[in-house]
């Protein structure tokens, strides 16, 4: 959610603040702001709107921004008050001194805003943001670094910090606590950010900002301190993906791009964790006698990756012979999970930065679980906080509907599932290398669907109009049938639900009429003949269903209007098959309504607060 860029250096510091905020428009956003402070009579400048980065170019060719070496910027994705210019970032103090971006949620702001309302602060915002800069100008005693430090300690909350003052050009501050920010090291310049992304074609060199942590950037330094002031010296990392990771490359958007790119990923995910027909997962960090203690898992997450672990627990339930709990994040705090110290937590999330899965993490640590997380982003706030992390290395994923995360996570939830259930012995060596051979295969498998995505398409226009959708799958499709749904909704904005096509008798046959589309996950499976007997009751209520079937299925024809067929595969494994054509179902449909694919209303990439 939200996105900060920061810079300080020897040049213009708003062409750079725009290029690589745009690349932050992933994140989702529904206000920009850009504010600078101008070389020329050292004061701070400022423009911001509501609506996309385009918006604001727009209004900076026809009122340029002064020349400035120091500037923050930012997008928002509304939280406290509407999405307008008013509520935009940046935001200044009443003196018009110090400029503020914040992601994150102050909890305590209102009690703060009536204490510095007291004492003569005016508000000109709905926002909780707008308290910190009144509140580090009440604070600030001629030392900026100083003055945030000072604040920070008030706040209730998470944030992420980019502070800049017209008493201090030579100076940007930073700070985190429960949102992600990285500063990027460069010559004479440095940055700060919400993501890698917005500055990797200015530095390679990146610092993770730590929860606790504040920085003083200039030009030519950097110092962190936690905060109590206690100075830290900086840890760099070379970021190793490439710039063209984070572009189009010829395709209509992103997310297409990812779809495409599914492939490699798997191809790659494979061929660094198998070796000599064994599982090997580095970065585990738990032996093996540890591994073989662990007499429940239990896994946390949300949204797509809830699905790819609602998969993982069949396969680790079937493979290892574990019971596998699972819970949405936001909910696994609230409740009284019946967890120990042979519980294996599994916290799943492409960002590494998801608030509920974070928090889920520290209530399990409290408890004394064992946490591993699968993430795809390396130096992630999960990652740090987890006793063993399995990255995906999928690279970068820019569209918000995710795609190839998913079904890199799925890929390590076979992973695991086969390390668990060999270390438990619940199945043979034989099985194993099989089972492998199987996943091997499944890459050639996704290049094959890509090669008929053209077919895929057809079917996507020519249902393009209905209003509503049903998902259903069974056993371990179930899932699938879940994701399948939510790719659609979020999208092309289409209601859609997912259900196990054994429940569907229980209130969702209620919806089934000709002006609803039903997507039948059916592959060979040994449920195949109960998935025909729901296909036969939505056709004789006049239902349109579209069937994701296996290949040589001819019999399929007689009972769904439209087939997608995919390649035969090990029937544990249709989850990652059966994921692309989803996908393309929901891409095409959305492209058909001209909606904008990459960046849904309201959708945010990375959901940093609870």
């Amino acid at each position: 959610m939200c996105g900060i860029v920061g810079y300080i250096g020897k040049k213009d510091a708003t062409p750079i603040l725009l290029s690589s905020l745009k690349r932050l428009e992933y994140r989702g956003y529904d206000s920009c702001g850009v504010g600078v402070v101008a070389q020329k009579d050292g004061k701070i400048h400022s423009k911001k709107t509501q609506g996309k980065i385009q918006g604001l170019t727009d209004i900076l060719k026809d009122k340029p921004m002064p020349t400035g070496f120091v500037g923050i910027s930012h997008t928002r994705w509304a939280t406290h008050g509407k999405p307008t210019k008013a509520n935009a970032h940046p935001h200044a103090d009443k003196t018009g001194k110090i400029l503020i971006v914040h992601n994150g949620i102050i909890e305590n702001y209102q009690e703060i805003k009536e204490a510095l309302k007291a004492k003569g602060y005016p508000f000109v915002s709905e926002t909780d943001s707008e308290v910190i800069a009144h509140l580090i100008s009440s604070l600030d005693k001629g030392d900026l670094l100083e003055a945030v430090q000072k604040a920070i300690q008030k706040l209730n909350g998470s944030f992420a910090l980019g502070v800049i003052s017209s008493d201090h050009p030579d100076k940007l501050i930073a700070a985190r606590l429960g949102s992600p920010l990285i500063i990027g090291v460069g010559c004479n310049e440095n940055f700060i950010a919400s993501d890698v992304p917005a500055i990797l074609d200015r530095t390679r060199k990146i610092v993770y900002l730590r929860d606790g942590e504040v920085a003083e950037l200039q030009k030519s330094s950097l110092k962190i301190f936690d905060f109590k002031g206690k100075q830290i010296k900086p840890k760099v990392h070379t970021v190793a993906f490439k710039l063209d990771a984070v572009q189009k490359e010829g395709f209509s958007h992103f997310m297409l791009k990812e779809i495409h790119e599914q492939p490699k990923v798997l191809s790659g995910m494979l061929s660094s964790r198998i070796k000599n027909k064994k599982v090997h997962l580095e970065g585990l960090s738990l032996t093996d006698k540890q591994l073989k203690g662990i007499n429940h898992v239990f896994v946390v997450a949300c949204g797509t990756a809830y699905h790819a672990g609602l998969v993982g627990k069949y396969v680790i339930e079937q493979l290892a012979g574990v019971p596998v709990s699972i819970d949405v994040s936001s909910e696994f705090r609230y409740r009284t999970p019946i967890i120990n110290k042979k519980t294996l937590i599994v916290a799943v999330s492409q960002s590494g930065e998801t608030a509920d899965t974070l928090a889920a993490v520290r209530e399990a640590k409290l408890k004394g679980c064992k946490v591993i997380s699968i993430c795809n982003v390396v130096g992630s706030s999960l990652a740090r906080e987890s006793h063993g992390v399995l990255y995906t290395h999928a690279g970068p994923e820019i569209g918000v509907a995710s795609t190839k995360a998913y079904t890199a996570q799925l890929c390590m939830m076979y992973l695991l599932g086969l390390k668990l259930g060999v270390l438990k012995k619940k199945i043979s060596k034989g099985r194993s290398e099989s089972l492998i051979k199987d996943l091997k295969r499944v890459p050639s498998f996704l290049m094959m669907i890509l090669k008929s995505k053209a077919k895929i398409r057809k079917i996507a226009r020519a249902n393009s109009h209905f209003g509503c959708f049903l998902f259903l799958g069974r056993n371990i499709n179930f899932p699938s049938a879940l994701e399948g749904a939510l790719k659609l909704k979020e999208i092309s904005y289409i209601p859609a639900e997912g259900y196990a096509a054994g429940e569907m008798k229980h209130g969702p046959i209620a919806l089934i009429d000709e002006y609803r589309a039903v997507v039948c996950v059916t592959p060979e499976a040994d449920t195949y003949e109960k998935m025909i007997s729901n296909m036969q009751e939505i056709r004789a209520r006049k239902g349109k269903i579209i069937a994701i079937a296996t290949e040589g299925d001819t019999a399929i024809k007689q009972h769904a209007n439209n087939i997608i067929y995919i390649p035969s595969t090990n029937k544990l494994l249709t989850p990652l098959v059966v994921a692309l054509p989803l996908q393309l179902i929901a891409y095409y449909i959305a492209v058909e309504r001209g909606n904008d694919v990459d960046q849904p209303r309201n959708l945010a990439k990375s959901v940093t607060v609870e």
